[in-house]
């Protein structure tokens, strides 16, 4: 990346106070500007005319039904990098379609990182995000609540291999909460929503 130049983002966001949230803290990253914050749902007719290099937008914010929406916003801005910014449960296949994730919890530091590997990201990584058998039933037992001791006793594993699991859980599913990948083994029939406590 180079550093003389400005990089501008727009933000599609509806809740201004996650929008200004994310505008303060990319505001203070040297050689990024935040251009525009979009609101409304008729972003796709105004994104094109701020020529953004990063897009940071909501998934929410696509009509799921019209699974074109995210190659149409691709198409409108094709010199930008999408990035999804999330703070509440969005599907995984959905997270696949763009290049990079902004989790509400993360720090500046780390959004600093993301961005810049937005500019310097070639094609997205081919890695696998689909779930080991192994990874799977891991999953149903930190879904039931067991503990990593609980988990690693039950595996015959040793703790660190289990939280080396939980760790490729949440980069694969793009989950952190153990109530987040409880809902994720629930619809993806991992486990019966009987089987919660």
């Amino acid at each position: 990346m180079t550093s003389s130049k400005t990089y501008r983002i727009v933000i599609v966001e509806p809740y201004s106070i996650i929008a200004q949230g994310l505008r303060l803290m990319i505001d203070d990253i040297k050689g990024f500007e935040v251009s525009a914050i979009i609101a409304d749902s008729h972003y796709m007719e105004r994104i094109a005319s701020f020529r953004p290099d990063i897009v940071v937008i909501n998934p929410t914010v696509l009509d799921m039904k019209k699974r074109g929406e995210i190659d149409e916003l691709a198409a409108k801005v094709p010199q930008a990098a999408l990035a999804a910014l999330v703070y509440q449960f969005v599907d995984p296949e959905i997270l696949k379609c763009f290049k990079a994730t902004i989790d509400i919890s993360d720090s500046r530091e780390k959004i600093t990182v993301k961005l810049r590997q937005l500019l310097d990201a070639g094609e997205p990584s081919t890695e696998s995000t689909e779930l080991s058998e192994r990874e799977k039933e891991i999953l149903v037992a930190v879904a039931k609540g067991y503990t990593n001791k609980s988990i690693a006793e039950q595996y015959h594993l040793s703790i660190h291999t289990v939280i080396t699991h939980r760790k490729n859980l949440t980069r694969k599913t793009g989950i952190k909460s153990v109530s987040g990948l409880t809902v994720y083994a629930i619809l993806n029939n991992l486990i019966d929503i009987k089987d919660v406590e």
